[in-house]
């Protein structure tokens, strides 16, 4: 399990899981798995590290610093063309600099493209309330919705707090299943539940259709819109939505685009449009814009930042020892595919004919050394879970110096 979201911010967002790390932080409720030392930044401590460079153009930010290039070069000897990189180290914001290694290559982004339902929901909530932030949280934490057959067909778990009982549950989705906004957001990027990220998209879908009735809505009139709209309708406007917003960021389709739900019931109603690519630029890009404060807006942009925030067990990148002591805003994102009648080796994360894992994260070490870094690999009959906790090393050990 992977959790995000400083723990403190039960109280503004009602997420009853940061509950239950409020407590197990107190001592008044014993985990098996302490959190990482980096995991303990209150809602408070996190902030936006480019804030300062908010006007600088994403071309003078992505200029490639040449000594920085040949050492980051020199972490791929040897290595083939299915790794791609983009790091930016940002610890001098008046120093900023840049290495890449085939960036512009394009992968399935797996989980990674969460992110962009994330940018589409906040999105739609600047449309709702233009003038009011504080509004948009209030509906994000007040308004709640049931899965349905959105939810459905995802093996990851979703983390169930009773704060009454103090009992913690985790099971799969169900149709039944009613939860806020916030948490379906954070069921999303924090266990990367595909069925909460194509229920986010659902909800960011009818603000667009209903704009300001939205908050009012009840489950029968979205019931009885998506029962009634054309699925060609519903297919272009749910693209449009987790698409244009990339495309305002100077984010080009073949940089990083989405083109399919999450789960197959999300396809009783929208197809499939244009295919989903990702690529370490495009996602750098993103990064970069975040820190900015320029993805929607500032608050939206600080709110999405705090929801990538690692607050528990981390994976892949995340996991390399180096990042121990470090504040870590991640996404991962896998995808494989097996021929089991080619006689190769084929498993979980070991696809034959696809292998595809994605690691997008935020490092802040307590000595301001700070840094962003997207890498995606293809490597073929290999989980290159611990290629990328070696790199994760790597790459530290070189911006630390």
């Amino acid at each position: 399990m992977v959790n995000y979201y400083p723990i403190d911010g039960y109280e503004r967002t009602g997420i009853k899981r940061l509950k239950y790390l409020e407590l197990v932080k107190s001592g008044e409720i014993k985990s098996a798995s302490p959190l990482p030392a980096g995991a303990y930044k209150s809602y408070e401590e996190i902030t936006l590290n480019l804030l300062s460079k908010k006007k600088d153009s994403l071309e003078s930010i992505l200029t490639i610093d040449e000594n920085f290039q040949k050492e980051i070069n020199g972490l791929f000897k040897g290595l083939d063309k299915s790794y791609s990189l983009a790091v930016l180290d940002i610890s001098d914001v008046n120093q900023i600099r840049y290495a890449k290694r085939n960036e512009t290559a394009g992968y399935q982004p797996g989980s990674v493209g969460k992110l962009a339902v994330l940018v589409a929901l906040f999105d739609q909530l600047s449309k709702i309330y233009p003038d009011s932030f504080e509004k948009r949280i209030d509906l994000l934490r007040s308004k709640s919705v049931k899965s349905g057959v959105w939810g459905l067909t995802d093996s990851h778990t979703v983390p169930i707090f009773n704060v009454e009982t103090n009992k913690l549950i985790k099971r799969q989705v169900v149709a039944s299943d009613v939860f806020t906004l916030f948490e379906w957001a954070d069921h999303m990027l924090s266990v990367s539940n595909n069925g909460a990220a194509s229920i986010v998209w659902r909800e960011a879908l009818l603000m667009a259709a209903f704009g300001q009735a939205y908050p009012e809505l009840t489950q029968e009139e979205a019931d009885a819109y998506f029962n009634t709209t054309p699925r060609k309708d519903l297919t272009d406007l749910s693209n449009d939505i987790v698409n244009l917003p990339l495309r305002n960021l100077n984010i080009s389709s073949d940089e990083w685009r989405l083109g399919s739900f999450f789960t197959s019931g999300a396809n009783k109603y929208v197809g499939d449009k244009g295919g989903s690519i990702g690529s370490t630029l495009g996602l750098m890009k993103f990064l970069i814009q975040l820190e900015q404060g320029n993805v929607i807006d500032e608050a939206s942009s600080l709110e999405m930042k705090r929801l990538m925030y690692m607050t528990d067990r981390r994976i892949r990148y995340a996991q390399s020892p180096s990042l121990k002591e470090a504040a870590v805003y991640f996404k991962s994102g896998s995808l494989y595919q097996c021929n089991k009648t080619s006689g190769e080796p084929c498993g979980k994360y070991m696809g034959n004919i696809t292998n595809f894992m994605n690691s997008v994260a935020i490092i802040e070490h307590p000595d301001n050394c700070t840094y962003m870094v997207v890498l995606m690999t293809n490597v073929l009959r290999k989980n290159s879970a611990t290629d990328h906790m070696m790199l994760a090393s790597s790459i530290d050990k070189i911006i630390k110096k």
